[in-house]
């Protein structure tokens, strides 16, 4: 009996993010979604710096220049939350 591996690819291939949540589509077809109060720079941020972000890398992770906060593929699969933050919504 044969199995085949999922094909998993982590790179971001696009983001959005709302006045709640921001979602993140994987190149694998995946789509990531988490709730903007895990992230308090781009919850207090403004609807059009929210809007700015670019990859990083080759989509390992996003950049927010205008707020500075970088967020990588990889932690946001492990459910990480920015520092001092809790990992409930609020």
């Amino acid at each position: 009996m044969t199995t085949s591996e999922p094909n998993v690819d982590p790179r971001a291939v696009g983001a959005a993010v709302s006045d709640d949540e921001l979602s993140v589509e994987l190149a694998d077809g995946r789509r990531l979604s988490v709730p903007l109060a895990w992230f308090p720079r781009l919850l207090h941020a403004t609807p059009e710096q929210r809007a700015n972000w670019k990859f990083l890398g080759d989509g390992q992770g996003l950049h927010w220049p205008e707020v500075d906060e970088d967020l990588s593929v990889a932690g946001l699969l492990r459910g990480a939350a920015a520092p001092g933050t809790s990992r409930r919504a609020v």
